[in-house]
């Protein structure tokens, strides 16, 4: 992914992006090796169609633009690597094994603690640096709307987590003008 333009300018929206990302990686670290403490579980939206992203035919069939899976109590092999995580889910009794990028990542939540990230992301076949997320359809440079967690997504959350699922940063600037 392109940090910064030829113009020179601060892509801010990928920088806040990538450090996400990097929340997410610990996140899934820190269950691979400890397992998910409490009633801590995830919410993990990504693009299936992403260049990297490894599912059945099936699974790809049944999901042909994106996904959310949900990492809780029946997930094995949990692996989160340099730039993708892995892992083994159970789909209507059949075991599946799942590759994701970082990169094709639209949402991911911890219902629990009522914690939630939304991202950007790039058409990989265009050639601009335009943003869409396919999951809420904005495009361009916009940022989601403060979150609300009045309630749990559904254990059936499909194609991805809601907007009204997402943590907007307003919350934690300290505006001194």
């Amino acid at each position: 992914m392109k940090q910064f333009p030829d113009e020179l300018t601060i892509d801010y929206p990928a920088l806040i992006d990538n450090a996400m990302r990097s929340v997410v990686k610990s996140a899934l670290e820190h269950a691979a090796r400890f397992g998910l403490p409490g009633d801590h579980h995830f919410f993990v939206s990504f693009l299936t169609q992403f260049p990297g992203v490894d599912l059945s035919p099936a699974l790809m069939t049944r999901y042909p633009e994106e996904m959310t899976i949900v990492i809780q109590h029946q997930y094995w092999d949990l692996k989160a690597e340099a730039d993708h995580f892995s892992l083994m889910l159970s789909f209507n009794n059949v075991p599946e094994k799942l590759i994701v990028p970082y990169e094709a990542l639209t949402a991911f939540a911890d219902p629990s603690i009522k914690f939630g990230l939304q991202f950007h992301t790039r058409d990989w076949n265009e050639e601009d640096d335009e943003v869409h997320c396919p999951s809420t359809g904005r495009t361009g440079r916009e940022m989601p709307p403060e979150a609300s967690f009045d309630e749990e997504p559904p254990s059936d959350a499909h194609p991805a987590a809601n907007d009204d699922k997402v943590v907007s940063i307003d919350a934690w600037r300290n505006d001194k003008k």
